[in-house]
């Protein structure tokens, strides 16, 4: 798979996780990882970006007597999860034109 293509697919990835509900990075890539391979490397930065477009935010929870960051996602998150979607409703009409269907 094109490199930029998954690089943008991740992050709805991220977000469709999140809608399920709160996580955490390493819950967050088993979860991912089940349909396309993830790393840390490849997760945080998204996460980052993700939270900084206010699409998902976070909190804190202690966890083993250690801080675990949660991310949730924000009503701006699925919201972006919903215009992708209509948009890949055209991406599909233009995949069977090119297949001829």
């Amino acid at each position: 798979m094109d490199v930029q293509l998954k690089k943008g697919l991740l992050e709805f990835c991220v977000l469709a996780v999140l809608k399920k509900s709160d996580s955490y990075g390493y819950q967050i890539i088993k979860d991912i990882s089940t349909c396309i391979e993830i790393s840390e490397s490849t997760l945080y930065p998204i996460l980052k970006r993700l939270e900084t477009g206010s699409y998902l935010e976070t909190y804190s929870i202690e966890h083993n007597s250690r801080l675990r960051k949660y991310y949730k996602i924000t009503d701006k998150g699925k919201d972006y999860i919903d215009e992708f979607l209509e948009e890949w409703k055209q991406v599909m009409k233009i995949y069977k034109f090119i297949k001829g269907e």
